[in-house]
């Protein structure tokens, strides 16, 4: 993997020594001090490249695209708020979306596979292990954002969220974030508002290079990313890992999220 990642940099592969456990360590911090970490140059520039590059044919011809208007819920109704809530304000979502099963042979795929590349992600978010998904389309995802589209306000409804920028745009395409805006045991709905209203001096905004590895704690920390100006696409791989073994999506959920299904 040493053609793929920079394994000096970065030592995944090497548990067992002083650097990795340094790197894990640092990693942990970011994540609880800040809800995110990134590591700049972790796929190296020529995989980085190949990878953007294997999708431009596929993605200007094959992608779904998904444009939805939303909360930053994902739900329709909000127990305890009125519809007309300004929590509950909508947004939209454009994106441009090729599955797993469209990336054979691009590094990403590689990467996902490679079983130190899960245990690491593990130990950074302190679990005990984490697996790949069984599903053929939303195991990796690449997506796609063009001029004047966006991914926006939201809270993620998984714990954590692993991306690798492959292309970055022109201009706009920047992470924008609140971290630990709700909790548990406070949703803050009024702080959820007020940043809606852009009024929350707390907000953060942090441009990803390609080739950073990102992963994210978008459980309670609000977060979009800036829409796109210019003709050149914002590309980024998703990789979908869970702490228990055969996820899949049903029919139904690859249809909404793909506009198609494929038997698992």
């Amino acid at each position: 993997m040493d053609h793929l990642i920079d394994l000096h940099t970065y030592p995944i592969h090497r548990p067992d020594t002083p650097a990795y456990g340094n790197l894990v360590a640092d990693c942990r911090r970011r994540l609880a001090a800040d809800g995110m970490f990134d590591l700049p140059g972790f796929l190296l520039p020529a995989a980085t490249s190949a990878a953007a590059q294997a999708v431009g044919p596929s993605m200007a011809t094959q992608s779904f695209r998904h444009a939805r208007k939303h909360n930053i819920y994902f739900r329709d109704r909000v127990d305890g708020l009125s519809p007309d809530h300004p929590a509950l304000q909508a947004v939209e979502t454009v994106n441009h979306t090729l599955c797993a099963d469209q990336l054979q042979g691009n590094p990403v795929i590689a990467l996902y596979e490679w079983q130190p590349f899960a245990d690491f992600l593990a130990a950074t978010m302190g679990k005990a292990a984490l697996y790949c998904m069984d599903d053929p389309m939303a195991r990796v995802n690449v997506q796609a954002s063009r001029a004047g589209e966006a991914l926006n306000w939201h809270f993620d409804r998984s714990e954590f969220t692993t991306t690798i920028l492959l292309q970055a745009a022109l201009s706009g395409g920047e992470l924008e974030y609140r971290t630990n805006l709700r909790s548990a045991d406070s949703p803050n709905y009024d702080g959820v508002a007020a940043l809606l209203r852009g009024e929350d001096p707390l907000v953060q905004q942090v441009r990803l290079q390609p080739g950073a590895l990102n992963v994210f704690r978008g459980v309670n920390t609000l977060h979009r990313v800036v829409p796109v100006q210019g003709p050149r696409e914002r590309i980024v791989a998703i990789f979908a890992f869970f702490d228990r073994p055969g996820v899949t999506m049903t029919a139904a959920e690859q249809v909404g999220f793909y506009g198609r299904t494929v038997v698992v």
